[in-house]
């Protein structure tokens, strides 16, 4: 991901630099910058999201995920700031998310409390602490990943659609017509 944010860019999240440098490159590329946003990672993150993901037309796997924006995925080791996953674009939209799962519950405690924190600035998308699961990982989980890759996103890809409103089963979530 830093990878393609450098080529799109010219900015290399792999130097050193604090959140507040990232903050300001942020706001000089017109990249938003969320309140609840409180490290690099959801900096590179919303640069991807704006200057990459649009563009990547041939099939590109994208890896090395920021930990802010993978709370349920595994470090890559030797590596504290980024994840063990890999998301599928083509055309311009992601058709597969793909990640080793993080089996650690003290490591996951801390992501879960990142998480709340992140909601009680106001993120919407974070995750709430789940007990439940943490307790089942201290019981133990064996080594666990997939992909996942839906019959909807392929049936976009093969119909040519830009939305997934367009070829979802359920009539409901479409887009009304006009």
């Amino acid at each position: 991901m830093v990878d393609a944010v450098k080529e799109a860019t010219g900015i290399d999240f792999n130097q050193k630099m604090t959140f507040e440098d990232a903050v300001k490159l942020a706001k000089e590329n017109d990249i938003t910058v969320e309140k609840h946003w409180t490290s690099i990672g959801y900096i590179i993150n919303a640069f991807f999201e704006e200057k990459c993901d649009p563009y990547l037309q041939e099939p590109t796997f994208v890896h090395s995920y920021p930990i802010e924006v993978s709370p349920l995925t595994k470090r890559i080791p030797g590596n504290e700031e980024f994840t063990d996953r890999f998301e599928l674009f083509i055309g311009g939209t992601e058709y597969a998310n793909a990640y080793t799962e993080l089996n650690d519950p003290l490591d996951q405690k801390e992501r879960f409390v990142a998480q709340l924190k992140a909601k009680e600035l106001g993120d919407d998308e974070a995750n709430e602490m789940d007990l439940d699961f943490l307790e089942a990982l201290e019981y133990g989980m064996p080594p666990a990943g997939g992909i996942g890759i839906g019959i909807d996103r392929f049936v976009m890809l093969m119909t040519n659609q830009a939305s997934i409103r367009e070829v979802i089963l359920f009539p409901c979530m479409r887009d009304a017509k006009k």
